[in-house]
């Protein structure tokens, strides 16, 4: 892994970690860098298989492999316990660590995520693999942004959307890479285990998400014990980059009381 530490001009203050959805890089979590630093020493990471941090995954790979990464980037950055911020698949990580080493997160947000895959989620997953399968990952990559940003969005910020698609075709993860960290999200489950899970819990949705309905995000807080549900109109899956400024407010508001 490759891990970036950004400490807050706020002597003392607490840790923020973020975690990414599919594509694992750190980059992606940008527009609420500012934010935090304010008020919080913030820690990145590109995910194992991702970014700087690309290696062949095991087949059987799973969401607790990378929870255990992320222990092992809190013991490399000496971080006792944090706050953990999860985008989709980056949620999932932080609901396996909630559920494993509670002691290690002081609060969890979840942005689009789910406890176990919606069938549509399913059906979305599928599609995009059988697309790099017979098409390639140009068309991958090319197809991707539907998934994460609003319509309005995209024709709004078209070339903003090609610059990606350039940036991801460069820095594509691998057909087997993210043939194995989506089998691991596909898998995982943790219905079982909500009510047990005392972690403070912000679980944020967006109801124009065409990747995770918003009904993942309301079943996901009616479900753990201490949560708190805050759902969007506009933003889609990536409601972070799309709608920055209202995602990086709510996002504070929880850590401030959490």
């Amino acid at each position: 892994m490759s891990v970036d530490v950004l400490e807050s001009a706020r002597e003392g203050a607490p840790t923020v970690l973020l975690s990414s959805g599919l594509g694992g890089a750190a980059g992606y979590w940008a527009p609420q860098l500012d934010a935090l630093r304010a008020r919080f020493r913030v820690i990145t990471y590109d995910q194992a298989g991702t970014g700087r941090a690309r290696r062949d995954l095991p087949e059987a790979y799973t969401i607790g492999a990378m929870a255990d990464d992320v222990l092992a980037v809190l013991d490399e950055t000496k971080t006792s316990a944090c706050h953990f911020v999860g985008h989709a698949l980056g949620g999932l990580v932080g609901l396996d660590l909630a559920r494993r080493t509670p002691e290690r997160l002081v609060s969890l947000t979840i942005v689009n995520g789910w406890a176990t895959a919606d069938e549509h989620t399913k059906r979305c997953f599928e599609a995009r693999l059988l697309l790099l399968q017979h098409a390639g990952p140009a068309a991958y990559v090319r197809a991707q942004p539907i998934f994460l940003y609003p319509a309005l969005w995209l024709a709004q910020n078209a070339e903003r959307a090609r610059q990606e698609d350039a940036h991801g075709l460069a820095h594509f993860q691998g057909a087997e890479t993210l043939r194995r960290r989506i089998g691991a999200l596909l898998r995982f489950d943790a219905t079982a285990e909500l009510a047990s899970i005392k972690t403070p819990v912000l679980v944020m949705g967006a109801r124009d998400d065409v990747l995770v309905p918003v009904s993942r995000s309301e079943e996901l807080a009616a479900g753990l014990p201490n949560a708190r549900l805050h759902v969007t109109d506009y933003g889609a899956h990536a409601v972070n980059v799309t709608a920055p400024a209202a995602f990086n407010t709510a996002l504070l508001d929880f850590l401030e009381q959490a």
